[in-house]
């Protein structure tokens, strides 16, 4: 496959083309084999990369570390206290400052606009980590997943469930409707994703012979699902406040055993973490106690099931992360 991404940032999934998707999954397929096998494969010694978090995360942080350093790479975490980008300096004065130091920078936290401003002012490659509307780097791990438990992905059917405005759901609309997967969102109108993204992603979708279906009823949209996929129902950064109408909104959107009995025989749940499948976390126990709900988007029963593979899912972070940060920084 004939792509050249040097030099490139990842803001979103919207600016990279079919072709420079599917060499990315490729690409972390081979880097994958090479962690498996233990092989030495530190392709960008003596680069170094920064991670500017504005949002904490357990995932896309080490998946950016250990890759960064299984690279050859030197890297600094930068947490939501340790810059002063949008405080004491604006986001472009970081941008020109941190290029100067840095061979990449990657960005976790709010608006899309900060991440489109550091790659404005940046003279290196800027990579979205995720922000309040988009998560490209969580889609080639959730393709990679895919691909790996069914070969051929055109053509399946990937259905979300939840809350459809948020980052994972819109971004999965897009990668979807880019790659030819038929794309379904389960959700109350409410909470469907933004007309205009759902209209540009139809039009691609178009092109490439698959569909984008927004549905109220969960029976409708799950049936012959390859992919079943959910997300929290309140995203990090919005207000505690909203659990109570988020719970009576979207407990019928529960992804369970009944749910997934809809789908194929063979369809795979997957989710972007972290879960609220028990108890077993502070928040979890706060919602059991104020709602008496001990489960939300998807049962304990169906998260360890054989068809969940979320912890797939969460290590191909790693190595599709690796894939883009070697595709965008190697020098020949």
């Amino acid at each position: 496959m004939n792509v050249d991404l040097k030099g490139r940032d990842l803001l979103k999934l919207l600016d990279y083309s079919k072709e420079e998707i599917l060499y990315l999954i490729s690409l972390a397929k081979v880097l994958k084999e090479k962690k498996k096998k233990h092989e030495p494969h530190a392709y960008l010694k003596g680069k170094n990369v920064v991670l500017l978090f504005e949002k904490d995360s357990t995932r896309t942080r080490c998946a950016f570390e250990v890759g960064a350093m299984d690279l050859g790479m030197g890297v600094t975490y930068l947490g939501p206290s340790g810059s002063q980008m949008g405080k004491k300096e604006s986001i472009a004065d970081t941008a020109q400052v941190l290029s100067r130091m840095y061979d990449g920078i990657e960005y976790r936290g709010f608006d899309q606009t900060i991440v489109e401003e550091l790659a404005r002012n940046a003279s290196v490659p800027v990579w979205n980590g995720l922000t309040n509307e988009f998560h490209p780097t969580q889609m080639l791990a959730d393709i990679l997943t895919i691909q790996e438990n069914f070969g051929e992905i055109r053509g399946r059917k990937l259905v979300f469930l939840g809350d459809a405005r948020n980052n994972v759901a819109c971004s999965l609309m897009v990668v979807c409707a880019k790659l030819g997967i038929h794309f379904v969102c389960c959700a109350p109108k409410e909470l469907f994703p933004p007309a205009s993204l759902v209209a540009t992603c139809q039009e691609i979708a178009k092109e490439e012979g698959s569909s984008i279906l927004l549905t109220e009823n969960t029976s409708e949209g799950v049936k012959d699902a390859d992919v079943i996929y959910t997300d929290v129902w309140v995203s990090m950064g919005e207000d505690a406040s909203l659990w109570e109408k988020r719970i009576q909104l979207l407990k019928p959107y529960q992804v369970n055993e009944q749910v997934m009995s809809m789908a194929k025989p063979t369809a795979i749940f997957l989710h972007c973490l972290p879960s609220f499948h028990d108890t077993h976390t502070t928040i979890g126990k706060e919602i059991y106690d104020k709602f008496g709900l001990s489960e939300m988007e998807v049962t304990d029963a169906v998260f360890i099931s054989k068809a969940s593979k979320v912890m797939d899912q969460a290590e191909n972070r790693l190595h599709t992360i690796k894939a883009v940060m070697y595709a965008t920084l190697k020098d020949e």
